[in-house]
């Protein structure tokens, strides 16, 4: 059984805010095991929408020095799977058959390009297999 995991946007930024409680340290943990046993994935997406929330949205943004701390700890270890032609073809063919939101669309994409046999996110249905990736919630399963 293949053990790489993709690892969605929110769990990262539920990691970098700690007013999300339980979730923060769920996803913290999820993360750093993931990176310590070499089994966690991200895409280019991942990398993008987390800045974006990190440094507009967030209560108190991160710095520019905690952006490129998390670009350095974080993402470069996991970060697997670049933009290309053929992962938004894929993308178009899981939007079509499965009804999927279109960046849901392209994160599913990736992880199953990738060869991961799960995706930990929370956006969407728990359970659900889609082009060999399993949907899990960590938050549910905890």
């Amino acid at each position: 059984m293949n053990d790489k995991s993709f690892i969605d946007t929110n769990m990262f930024v539920y990691a970098a805010d700690s007013e999300s409680g339980v979730k923060s340290r769920t996803a913290q943990q999820l993360i750093a095991r993931a990176i310590q046993n070499s089994t966690g994935v991200i895409s280019y997406q991942v990398i993008q929408e987390f800045l974006n929330v990190a440094l507009r949205k967030f209560a108190t943004p991160l710095s520019l020095e905690q952006a490129e701390w998390h670009i350095a700890k974080a993402f470069r270890p996991l970060f697997i799977v670049p933009s290309s032609l053929g992962l938004y073809s894929e993308a178009l063919g899981i939007f079509s058959r499965h009804k999927v939101a279109w960046y849901d669309s392209l994160i599913l994409a990736a992880a199953a390009e990738a060869g991961c046999s799960v995706l930990y996110t929370e956006d969407m249905q728990h359970g659900t297999t889609i082009r060999g990736v399993r949907i899990v919630n960590p938050f549910l399963t905890n």
